[in-house]
């Protein structure tokens, strides 16, 4: 039997493949659209790392702020990893995979240059599914190694469960 595609893969498929796309982790397995360069990370150079799944730690308001240390040379590193020889002010991030919210790394391993520029995925729009995991996860609602896996494995499939439909521009 066919495999049934939602209706969300159809309405994007057309408008990304214009756009410069690369494929998702999904769409490599199956099929699914392609994103622009900048939504996903290199699995092989960012599968994304964890310094901790404990709930009562990573849920403490100001948690973030004593665990956010990303040196400007580490951040360089990033940028020559992926390549990136130049680039604007404010068109990139250097974004962890998973979180610091979901209990992520400052590590080589989490970080990659993520797009700020890039339509309709952008890292405005994953910072909506890491605040929506954060919540879920702190309340109980589910585990914060499943929000954590989530947002790593593939963070459009991950956005599409959590939070609902992309947003289409």
């Amino acid at each position: 039997m066919p495999r049934r595609r939602s209706p969300y893969v159809l309405l994007l498929a057309v408008p990304l493949l214009l756009l410069g796309c690369r494929k998702s982790a999904s769409s490599e397995a199956g099929g699914g659209p392609s994103f622009p360069a900048g939504s996903l990370p290199d699995s092989a150079m960012t599968p994304g790392d964890v310094l901790t799944s404990d709930r009562a730690t990573i849920c403490q308001p100001g948690y973030t702020q004593t665990v956010r240390n990303v040196p400007s040379g580490l951040k360089a590193q990033v940028y020559r990893e992926y390549k990136i020889a130049s680039h604007q002010p404010g068109e990139y991030e250097v974004d962890h995979l998973i979180s610091l919210e979901l209990g992520g790394s400052n590590s080589l391993r989490n970080l990659w240059p993520q797009s700020y520029v890039t339509k309709p995925l952008n890292a405005h729009i994953k910072d909506a599914l890491e605040n929506k995991l954060h919540t879920l996860a702190c309340k109980g609602s589910i585990s914060m190694q499943e929000a954590q896996k989530a947002v790593s494995g593939d963070w459009i499939a991950a956005y599409l469960k959590y939070v609902g439909p992309l947003p289409t521009q």
